[in-house]
């Protein structure tokens, strides 16, 4: 059965293009989607990721900083410090808003760091101081590079004009970046005195972030304590949550799709093979057993689409990096699984109207039409 599951896929060579071809199409879809957003997610939590903090300390309710406001008062920086585990912290002032060159925007998470910042700052300078001073900023390379910035260039930022003393990398994404300039520079432009964003901490050594954040959460009034990984995974949910939708409705046309190719290629080739079907039938073989060639052809349709689609996938997500675009494509296990899960499904429901086609196909019809 499988013989003839390969000699009725590859009889046409027209047809088996057309056939893996769509299905690999209609996958790739569904991949390339998901690489982008998995990719989006990683990046989007690139300043908390590398930012050198433990643990994040926010105003209460606050779990994360997309389209977040928290503020604080200084007098936190003092509880915080005070609390058992806790080695060192570090406040950081925080807003997202455009890194403006001339008529071009690029959205940004603009942070303001202390003088002398411990950590919380740009974790990978290609050129550049790494701290910004009065009237510096640090901004993305790769925006810098689409916006035709180089250093000793002004950018605006908060409505003031900014020297760029310093470029970062891998601080953009598909959605945003991160600017860095000086907490001064930040209270001055926004008059936010005596209060700040976040407060970054480190915990000391051989201690549980987990358990220094519990104690944080119990001992400070009016404060969210989270640990790193926890505060990262509040971020990405933000973004899943906000592009849960499109994915599904791309991922619905990209099963759409290849479904359609491929209930249409299997039914011509059963079709086209009817009387050799009709002569298996004759001969004694089962149904069962004809079913099985269909379902295997369908399902050998569905396999080479899926590797072909995986392999410019992965072909993709090196590639796009080094066009200088600002977006990552990751592929996940869990992609994996679900696009593997969507060619089981394609090619059962594909099998269908072919299975019913040579269940009431009759044999003496066949030779009958010869």
């Amino acid at each position: 059965m499988t013989r003839l599951a390969f000699r009725n896929l590859f009889q046409n060579k027209i047809r088996v293009v057309i056939s893996v071809g769509g299905v690999a199409l209609a996958l790739l879809l569904i991949f390339a989607l998901d690489a982008i957003f998995t990719g989006v997610e990683q990046r989007i939590t690139v300043y908390i990721n590398n930012s050198g903090a433990d643990i994040f300390v926010a105003q209460s309710g606050v779990r994360n900083l997309h389209m977040a406001s928290s503020t604080l008062p200084d007098s936190v920086i003092s509880k915080v410090k005070a609390i058992p585990g806790v080695a060192s912290v570090t406040p950081i002032l925080y807003l997202s808003n455009n890194i403006v060159v001339g008529e071009e925007r690029n959205l940004a998470y603009i942070i303001g760091l202390p003088e002398r910042a411990e950590f919380g700052g740009p974790w990978k300078i290609s050129s550049g101081t790494s701290l910004p001073g009065e009237g510096e900023a640090i901004i993305d390379r790769d925006v810098a590079k689409n916006s035709g910035v180089t250093l000793g260039d002004e950018v605006e930022i908060l409505g003031e004009e900014f020297e760029v003393a310093g470029l970062s990398e891998e601080t953009s994404s598909l959605v945003n970046s991160v600017a860095f300039i000086s907490m001064d520079d930040f209270e001055d432009l926004r008059g936010s005195y005596d209060t700040f964003s976040f407060l970054l901490a480190k915990v000391s050594e051989g201690e549980s972030s987990e358990t220094v954040a519990a104690r944080i959460q119990a001992q400070v009034r009016d404060v969210t304590a989270q640990t790193r990984e926890a505060f990262a995974r509040q971020e990405r949910q933000v973004v899943k949550d906000m592009s849960t939708d499109v994915i599904t409705i791309m991922n619905l046309i990209g099963f759409l799709i290849g479904l359609a190719v491929m209930a249409l290629t299997v039914y011509t080739a059963t079709h086209a093979r009817q009387a050799e079907y009709g002569v298996l039938k004759a001969l004694g073989a089962r149904n069962g057993h004809l079913y099985r060639a269909v379902l295997a052809q369908a399902l050998l349709s569905v396999a080479f689409g899926f590797a072909i689609s995986l392999t410019i996938t992965f072909i993709l997500s090196a590639v796009v990096p080094r066009l200088g675009l600002s977006m990552v494509l990751v592929v996940s296990g869990a992609s994996l699984l679900k696009v593997g899960s969507l060619s089981l499904v394609i090619a059962g429901i594909a099998a269908i109207l072919p299975i019913r086609q040579i269940a009431g196909l009759d044999p003496a019809m066949v030779f009958r039409g010869r």
